[in-house]
Order: structure tokens, then sequence, then C-alpha cells
């Protein structure tokens, strides 16, 4: 008690009977000037990042030297602590997809989860919370005090290069699936930060594009996450992207950071940029945005003193950045947690990613019930494929959020190990495909040797790139089409970050997408090829049958942009509200696998839909229900989706609204229910009010569409606002 008193006596700001907002700002009122501005930036050396290779030089790059230009990153991700004041070196670790790019170099190992676009393929939010524990958990573990994620900017495109950190093209499944993490990491005390705010949707130029795009645009797609992340999920910081937002930089846009995200939304929490995208210490700190990371480009001590001086920047505007941080970190305890890192549970962890990972990939061709493989039917399996998704577990997720695995299962291990298990006696091999298919002729042979062939392909993407198209590199496609000729039984499994194109898939029987499964990468693919799984991912994002089915197809102004005079490239969003499956559906484009789609091993059917009331006033929950029957001989899992057609013009013919993942044992039945609640924090049923400054329901003949996907909705009802 003694100690306490005098702690309290000596630092104020310690006394746990205050607010943490009290105690942040007892802390910055004993602060001197110095001490503010060395706390408003992180401890970075400063480097010239506009000096680095151009992004179509870093595409000419091997991945080592890609890896070599990424470690000159990697160092000094904190800011340095004030001993005098007991205020700790606060420690930041980059996500989403696990415990990234840390303090130093290289970074502590951790588990490499499942790439997040996979998690949002689960359309679980159950899965979402055990992803976000062990994130949470390995963060605090690690002596972390902040977790880079998670990042909930839409796939827009096919090829942006951070598809694989974000969820979905669709901003409510997004938003879901990211509150569920958010709080899932914010319970082990970790601050949690929502990344990248806003419309930072292509790698391309990012340190220079500016996006153009309508005010409803903005707000019912790519800002509508962000807000489910602040008023659902209390998430305690945001990262502001690189990116103009018309015309301003994001990181200077006191539209975003102050208007909508504090004024409108009542974010408590701190902003921060990402690395080097703060453009100015006046304009960015007037702006909302409170902290510069890696290093002090601009809120060194010379601009802002000068900024003081000249009085472009109050004192109360630099107290205020600081008090808004140091809020959140009294919340979560992290002042009074001593630096004491301990050992991650790796087996644990892996075990629970394992289990996470099955129930996210996607079955999407199962021509005559070829899968799942009979363990014990075939002498002999090869693998092939090329070096990435053959050899070792396909990590993926290049640049920052790259996670170091503690360990991996590689695709042969992992099969037999599954198939050991099963009892069966089955040899497993595999053959490396060179990158250059200068050895295609013998995995042919390989091939046409074995019982069973799995090809492996895919696509890693990474962070600073966007891919050169949406097929898969290295010519991939060349080496699966010659492949399935082969041998009639062939299985394609694609570990992709990304939707791919499939010119071969009428020679495929049976296609698996497992995504980058990180660190049990092996024994996941096996436990859903034999059957110890039964698939029961759906298509998060939306699989084009061709590129020209894209939407800036013959649109540069949509993507990669155009200089229209002012000498950075200008992104016009001028698909509107007509972005993944409600493009494809506004244009009558039938894609290769729609939003929503994945088969199963078993089957099921639904009955007894409806919707209630029929008439409201725009206000009270709107209840839909229908009965899920798995009709099949195997236990599984379907998931039930809402959609609704919006009676205003312009909007697109379909929202998704609700869904829910039902799991049945053969011949089981469950009725569910879902809520359409239009004062819930998607607007389910709102648009964007120009005049109302606000979301309004409007009134009007509303259709609700109940199925399996964006595509398979057979049940119609209607409800009228009155």
């Amino acid at each position: 008690m003694t100690n306490q008193h005098n702690t309290n006596e000596q630092f104020p700001w310690m006394d746990k009977s205050l607010s943490p907002r009290e105690r942040a700002e007892k802390l910055v009122a004993a602060m001197t000037l110095e001490q503010k501005i060395a706390q408003l930036h992180g401890a970075m050396n400063t480097i010239n990042i506009y000096d680095l290779p151009s992004m179509d030089e870093m595409n000419e790059m091997s991945p080592e030297e890609q890896d070599k230009l990424m470690a000159q990153l990697q160092v000094q991700r904190h800011v340095k602590g004030i001993d005098e004041l007991g205020i700790p070196r606060f420690r930041i670790t980059n996500g989403p997809v696990g415990v990234g790019m840390g303090d130093g170099h290289p970074s502590p190992p951790a588990t490499a989860l499942p790439m997040t676009i996979g998690l949002a393929a689960g359309f679980d939010p159950e899965l979402a919370r055990e992803y976000g524990d062990i994130i949470g958990s390995e963060t605090a573990t690690l002596g972390q005090h902040v977790l880079e994620g998670p990042g909930v900017c839409l796939h827009r495109t096919p090829i942006a290069g951070r598809n694989f950190e974000y969820f979905s093209e669709d901003p409510y499944l997004s938003g879901v699936m990211g509150v569920e993490v958010t709080k899932a990491i914010q319970a082990h005390d970790v601050i949690a930060m929502g990344k990248h705010y806003a419309v930072n949707d292509q790698e391309y130029e990012r340190f220079r594009t500016s996006v153009e795009l309508d005010e409803h645009v903005l707000r019912e797609l790519y800002l509508l996450p962000f807000e489910m992340l602040v008023k659902d999920g209390d998430i305690a910081a945001m990262m502001s992207a690189y990116n103009r937002v018309r015309g301003v930089y994001a990181t200077e846009s006191r539209y975003l950071l102050n208007d909508i995200l504090r004024d409108e939304w009542g974010f408590q929490g701190y902003v921060q940029s990402d690395f080097w995208s703060c453009r100015s210490a006046a304009a960015s700190l007037n702006a909302g945005m409170d902290h510069e990371m890696p290093d002090a480009k601009w809120l060194n001590e010379t601009n802002v003193k000068n900024a003081l001086q000249d009085t472009s920047l109050e004192i109360q505007t630099v107290d205020r950045a600081l008090i808004r941080r140091y809020t959140q970190m009294f919340r979560f305890g992290q002042f009074e947690r001593p630096y004491n890192p301990g050992e991650i549970d790796a087996k644990g962890h892996g075990a629970i990613s394992r289990k996470i990972g099955s129930q996210m990939a996607v079955l999407l061709k199962n021509e005559g019930e070829m899968l799942p493989l009979d363990p014990k039917a075939y002498g002999s399996i090869v693998i092939i494929g090329q070096s990435e998704f053959v050899d070792d577990a396909c990590n993926g997720g290049g640049g920052s959020s790259k996670v170091t695995p503690l360990y991996t299962v590689p695709p042969v291990e992992g099969m037999q190990n599954v198939l050991q298990g099963l009892g069966s006696e089955t040899k497993v091999s595999k053959f490396t495909v060179a990158k250059d298919l200068s050895n295609l002729e013998e995995a042919k042979a390989a091939a046409a040797e074995a019982d069973m062939v799995i090809v492996m392909a895919g696509l890693v993407a990474s962070e600073g790139f966007d891919l050169p198209s949406p097929n898969m590199l290295n010519d991939q496609n060349r080496m699966v089409c010659e492949l399935l000729d082969i041998n009639p039984n062939t299985v394609v499994v694609l570990k992709s970050s990304s939707p791919v194109m499939m010119p071969w898939i009428s020679k495929a029987k049976a296609v698996l997408e497992a995504w980058n499964q990180g660190t049990e990468d092996g024994h996941v693919v096996a436990d859903l090829l034999f059957g110890v799984v039964n698939p029961s991912g759906k298509v998060p994002t939306t699989y084009a049958a061709s590129e020209g089915d894209l939407l800036y197809a013959g649109h540069p102004e949509r993507y990669p942009g155009t200089d229209e005079g002012n000498g950075f490239p200008v992104i016009r969003y001028s698909e509107g509200l007509n972005m993944g499956y409600r493009w494809f559906q506004s244009q009558g484009i039938k894609p290769l696998f729609p939003f929503g789609y994945g088969l199963s091993y078993t089957s099921f059917e639904l009955s007894g839909f409806s919707v209630t009331p029929s008439k409201t006033d725009g206000k009270s929950p709107i209840k839909v229900n229908v009965t899920v029957t798995n009709t099949g001989k195997v236990a599984g899992a379907e998931v039930v989706q809402v959609y609704l057609g919006i009676p205003v013009e312009g909007q697109p013919p379909k929202r998704l609204v609700g869904f829910q993942k039902v799991y049945l044992e053969p011949n089981e039945s469950r009725e569910v229910t879902i809520t359409i609640d239009p004062m819930a924090t998607n607007h389910p049923m709102g648009v964007w009010d120009y005049y109302e400054h606000d979301f309004v329901v409007k009134p009007g003949e509303y259709t609700v569409y109940l199925g399996t996907s964006s595509e398979d909705t057979p049940y119609k009802g209607t409800v009228v606002v009155e």
C-alpha cells in the first residue's frame, strides 16, 4: 500500500481510481514540450522512403531481393519510453494475419494464421473470435502493446496486393468479421488498430494516388466496415492510409479523421499514420492525426516548434494527440505491465489454426463426387506444383504483415500424417515444377505413374505490389491445364490470396480453394481432401470468368488511374455502388463463382421461409426465418444468406444484410432466424441522404432474398416501409 501510495504521489497519473482519460490528462500536464514532441513519433531513424525502388522496379525483383529490401524497414517499431515519467517503451507489431513485423529484426516467430480473405470465407463470427484470440494472446505474450489490424478495406479488384489482409468485397461481411477480431484482440489488453482508413484499395502508386468517389459510395461501401469497428468493436486505434481522398492526403483529411470518425461516429481512440504516410506537421495534427510512424520525418522538434511559433499549431492540439493515445494505453493497463516476453503455445495455437483453416476452405467444383478421396483406395499419391505451394507450407502474405512461423507443416508431411491417422499405407511423394516449366514433361510423367494426382497451384500476393493480372504467376495455368490431360484422377488445390482466373476449369473434376493457410497448411489440405473435415467455406469475393468482366476492364480511370494534369494518378470509382457481386449483377455478367458460393460433401434443403412483419415503420426489426436440413450422409455446414433489394434509384440489385452458418448432422434440421435491424450500425435498409447528411430508410417495397449465394436466392419476400 505504501509503495502504491508513493507511486501515486510521484506519478499522479498512476492512480487507478481515476479514469483512463483523467490519468492521460495528468500525465500530459506534467510533460515538457520536448518530452511531448518525442512521444508524437516512432523511434526509427528517418529514411527517404521515396528513394526506394518504384513499384515497377520492385515487381522485377526476385523474392529474395524483395525480402532484403523489406528488411530495411523491419526495425524500431516503437516509441521511446521516458523513465522519469514512468512512460514505457511503446511497442507496435504488424498484423492482421498473425503477429507480423514487430519491434526489431528479425521479428519473433509466431503462429502463421490463414489469410484474412480465407477467414471471411468461413462466414462465421465464432471463427473470427478464435482468430483474434490467437493474435491478441500472442501479441501480449511477446510484450507488444499494439497490433496493427484488422484491415477492413474492400476487394474492389482481384489484383490488389493487400486483398489477403482484407476480408471481402462486401462491407457488411468485412465489418462483422472485423468487429469480432477486434474484440478478441482487445480482450488481451492489446490495442487493435483498424486499417487503412480510407479507400486504400490498391497498392499501385499508393503514396501518390487520389481517389475520387461520390459521398453515398464512400458511406455505403468503403466506410461502412470502419464505422462498424468503431461503434460495434470499440476499437482503440485507426491507421490512416497513404492515398489522397478527393485530392487531400488521408493523414491531412479533417473530414475523415475528425468530422466523420470522431464527431459522427464517436471514436475515442487515436489515429496513427501508416508508415511514412505523414506529409506535414501542423496540417496533420490539426486534421486529427495523432501519431507518426515509424520515424520523425514531420513531427520532429524543429517542425513542431516552428509551427507553434508561427501559430499554425496550438499546444492544445499537441496535448490532444498525446491524451488520445495515453488514454488507450491506460485503458488496457499498459503503463503497469512490465516487459516480460513469454513463450507462445505453438502447438495449442497451431491446433486452433488448423481448425479455423479447415472451416474456411471453399469447395469450388466436385464433379461426380470425386471428393472426398478414399484414403485406402490409392497405392500412390503425387503432389505436383511449383515450390511455393508444394515444398513447404504456403505462409503467404508478403510485406510487413508476413509472419515468421513457429513451425510449418509441408504438404507431403501433412498428408502422410493424416493418412497414417486414417490407417492408410498410401505412399505420398511430390514433384516440384520449375517456375519456367522447364521440367513440365517430367512432371507429366510423374502424374501418369501415380494412382492419384494432387495439383497445387495458387497465388501469394504482397504489400507494395498489385498483381499484373488475376492470373496465377509463372504460367501456372498452362501447368494445370496440361497436367489435367494426363491422369483422370487429378484434383486441383488452389492456394490463393485473391480470386484467380481458371481457363482450365472445364477440364477439372474437383477444385478446392484452400487459400494461403500458413503454419498448418499440410494438415488442413489433407483433412479436407480425405473428408476428415467437410468443406464449408463460401466465396467472399467474386471469381470472374474472364478479365474482361472486371469493373476496370477498358476503364483505366478506374484502375490504375490516370494523370488528370496534377502530376499524380487519379482513380475514379465511377462504377459507384456497383462493386463486387453488385457489379456482376448490375451488368448482367455471369461470374465463374459468385459471392457466397461453396459446395459441400453433403446436401442441404431449405424450407419454411417467412418474413415478418410484412409492413414496418423503417425502425423496427424484421425477422427472416427458414429451416435448414442436412439431407446427405455426412455432417456439414451451410451458410444461410439474406440479401435485400432497396427500392431506391441507383441501388444495386442486392446487398448482403445477414448470414448464419449452421452445422448439422445427417437428417438434422434447424430453424434459423436472421434479424434485419434498420437501426443497426451497418444500416441494412439505409441509403445515404445528401440533404439529411445521414442514412435514411426510404418508404417503399423492399425485396428480401434468401439462399446460399448471391446468385442462388430462390426464396423471395417483401417488406413495405410506410
